[in-house]
């Protein structure tokens, strides 16, 4: 079955209000939704990981040529609203089902118990190795549209 990558950054849907100026019982509904949902799909076997991380303040950028040394810079320094906050790898049916369970995540409760609408971006997973220059062509030609 093909793999699909959920990402959740922290672009907000319609209520912009900061996680951090809700009401604990609203976090705590976000946090069931998670919790709830990342159960169900264990049970399903459609789960493979999901992980929430650590904000880029704390991140680290690192640059090697491989020969004379590694450099490693704080950062990235992107705006908030592009912070990757976590993602989740499904293993389902199709492509359909993995939109699906975007929708679930998109739909997290948020302030009043209203539905987040956070974009979730749907990818899927590259099957196999990229280990020659004709697949990588292809590969790459998937990545910019054509």
């Amino acid at each position: 079955m093909p793999r699909y990558l959920l990402i959740v950054d922290f672009r907000s849907g319609p209520d912009p209000t900061p996680m951090e100026e809700w009401d604990d019982a609203d976090v705590q509904a976000h946090l069931d939704h998670y919790a709830r949902l990342n159960d169900e799909l264990r049970a399903s076997g459609e789960l493979v990981g999901g992980i929430a991380l650590e904000g880029p303040d704390v991140a680290r950028v690192v640059r090697s040529d491989g020969r004379s040394g590694t450099t490693v810079t704080e950062g990235p320094f992107t705006e908030f609203s592009e912070w990757l906050a976590g993602f989740q790898v499904v293993d389902v049916v199709d492509d359909a089902r993995a939109v699906e369970i975007a929708a679930r995540v998109s739909a997290v409760p948020g302030r009043g118990g209203a539905p987040c609408e956070q974009p979730v971006q749907v990818r899927r997973v590259v099957d196999g190795a990229i280990a020659d220059p004709a697949t990588m062509r292809d590969w790459l030609g998937t990545a910019d549209g054509r």
